[in-house]
């Protein structure tokens, strides 16, 4: 009797070891979209192209680049490090900026709303983005809720602009 209880015994901590390994590698898988209403596009753009669709389809939506930053750039200037292509690209309006602070101070934070470039290992590139409603929703303002959906469709067709 005890030969076996000491085989189940085993069996059961040969068991309990596979799960919580299997649970620490789930724990270090990654999230893509960790928050609600991001948006992932791929593209067949290179990545210093999109980063040249991007711009275009800014301007052509009337948006202004607010802000700009690379690790890629970054790296490369400072650590004379190559890595690929990643690019997070601010962009809004003083006109949507006096709405959403009339609606909310506290919001303020998340402006300007931002657009991430990513260069992948097949050499295209890809556009990702939370839907500006998405970003605002926590803030639980209807007048900022009116303004985020409104901003929803003008990132939406500079997304599909920067696609081609």
């Amino acid at each position: 009797m005890r030969k076996h209880f000491t085989r189940d015994l085993a069996i059961v901590l040969a068991w309990a070891l596979l799960m919580l390994a299997a649970m620490g590698q789930a724990a270090l898988a990654e999230n893509a979209t960790p928050y609600p209403g991001t948006q992932i596009i791929a593209t067949k753009h290179s990545y210093k192209d999109l980063v040249a669709s991007l711009d275009a389809a800014v301007k052509a939506n009337k948006m202004g680049l607010v802000t700009r930053a690379s690790a890629t750039l970054g790296a490369k200037a400072k650590l004379n490090k190559t890595i690929p292509g990643n690019m997070v690209v601010g962009v809004y309006r003083p006109d949507f900026a006096v709405r959403m602070l009339d609606a909310s101070v506290a919001a303020g934070i998340e402006a300007p709303l931002r657009f991430y470039i990513t260069e992948n290992a097949d050499g295209t590139a890809t556009l990702t983005y939370r839907k500006p409603s998405a970003v605002f929703a926590p803030y639980a303002v209807p007048a900022l809720d009116e303004m985020a959906k409104e901003l929803d469709a003008i990132f939406a067709k500079i997304a599909a602009d920067a696609k081609g």
